[in-house]
């Protein structure tokens, strides 16, 4: 997102909801961080961890809620979710929901890099190795959740990010070399705008 003004650009990144987030419905957090209209904000996670993390670890019970709504919950909350996006869309905010996917192999090579790499090892974190041991039953919420909530208002975007960087790495790119004729040119005109000279 390095090509977006900072001015008219917010990001968010959602943590592990804190004692305040939990005490509210899970879209509670999000709403106080949308951008306000005619600005871009980046949420890095967002309510969609409710139907992930949420459903992998099987945390709903500890969400209090009342235990008629909590049978067939992940589709109430695809609704739920759905109806969301609908209202934001309703009331100028548009949604654009990119899903950045990465193979377990890359995933893998990815945190052996943060181990090898001293400069990396700020990166890593035990909790990413426990996380792994849940892949199959991520993948599984990830497909459901997007097939759930893909909407003519609100679709997803599924990304292969590990296929599209090697294959851009495989077309070795490079940017273009000027001539010698060429560079004498620019060293022409940075001699004339130092000097405070005109063509």
């Amino acid at each position: 997102m390095s090509g977006l003004n900072p001015q008219g650009t917010q990001v968010h990144s959602f943590k592990q909801p804190e004692s305040e987030e939990q005490s509210h419905d899970y879209l509670w957090r999000v709403n106080n961080h949308l951008p306000e209209k005619g600005k871009i904000g980046i949420f890095n996670r967002s309510y969609y961890e409710e139907v992930l993390v949420v459903r992998v670890h099987n945390l709903i019970e500890n969400e209090n809620i009342p235990s008629e709504y909590t049978k067939n919950i992940w589709e109430r909350r695809y609704k739920q979710i759905n109806n969301y996006e609908e209202y934001l869309c309703e009331n100028g905010v548009i949604p654009i929901k990119f899903f950045l996917h990465i193979s377990k192999e890359e995933q893998k090579e990815r945190l052996l890099s943060r181990i090898n790499d001293k400069t990396k090892n700020w990166k890593f974190s035990q909790a990413d190795i426990k996380e792994r041991q849940y892949w199959k039953k991520y993948q599984e919420s990830y497909e459901e959740a997007i097939n759930s909530t893909a909407t003519k208002a609100a679709p997803w975007y599924v990304i292969p990010s590990d296929v599209i960087v090697k294959t851009l790495n495989s077309l070795k790119l490079e940017y273009p070399v000027l001539t010698q004729e060429q560079l004498a040119l620019l060293e022409k005109y940075k001699r004339l705008l130092e000097d405070g000279g005109e063509l």
